[in-house]
């Protein structure tokens, strides 16, 4: 069973889920595949491996303390810039130092969630990252990559590629300072699954006003 904030969910109904939402991604794929060239080809397959190979495998990498790397890769610079090639068919600079700060939230999503789950992925022999560090350190993890996306993502402006507008997305600043304090300060589990929606939202309004500031560029 899966836990849901409504009860429990039965297996096969996760199983259809997953399986529509898999055959969703591969239609879209093809589509891209169809218009970009075969190199997304090479990016869905690497991307599906890294997504079985997270919990399933002789050796799930997610229990050996580098699902937040992996994260970090695709969520961030494979997502970014493979979405920048898809519609221009060709790479630039630009597109990697913004995937950073994307990739660096979607993997500060991961700390807070193994922060939450110490205690009992100990117990279950599961060695992430937050296991690995110790509570301290992985709130201090934590902080340190929603600073340094904030910190990163005027790059370009900084560099005279792009327009100023790209400070745009420091207004979500205070709510990561927000989330940053409830996890710093609290160990249990309702305050903490808390502070993962919030993440969740700030990777959503950073994007969105990253997004727009990219567009006034």
């Amino acid at each position: 069973m899966r836990v849901t904030a409504g009860g429990l969910v039965p297996p096969r109904q996760v199983l259809v889920a997953t399986w529509i939402a898999f055959g969703l991604a591969v239609l879209a794929g093809s589509y891209l595949i169809a218009t970009a060239g075969w190199v997304l080809l090479l990016v869905g397959a690497a991307s599906i491996l890294a997504g079985v190979l997270y919990t399933g495998g002789p050796r799930p990498y997610g229990y050996e303390g580098l699902g937040e790397v992996f994260v970090f890769l695709f969520f961030g610079v494979v997502a970014v810039a493979g979405s920048y090639y898809a519609q221009v068919e060709r790479l630039a600079w630009e597109a990697f130092v913004l995937a950073v700060p994307v990739g660096l939230i979607a993997a500060a999503i991961l700390v807070v969630n193994n922060t939450r789950d110490m205690e009992t992925d100990r117990r279950a022999g599961k060695r992430t990252l937050a296991v690995r560090l110790g509570r301290e350190r992985a709130r201090t993890l934590f902080a340190g990559m929603l600073a340094i996306a904030f910190l990163v993502a005027p790059l370009p402006w900084l560099l005279g590629s792009l327009s100023f507008w790209l400070l745009l997305c420091w207004a979500a600043a205070p709510q990561a300072a927000e989330v940053v304090r409830i996890v710093r300060t609290r160990t249990d589990g309702p305050s903490l699954n808390g502070a993962l929606a919030r993440t969740g939202m700030l990777q959503l309004s950073f994007c969105v006003l990253l997004s727009a500031g990219l567009l006034a560029s």
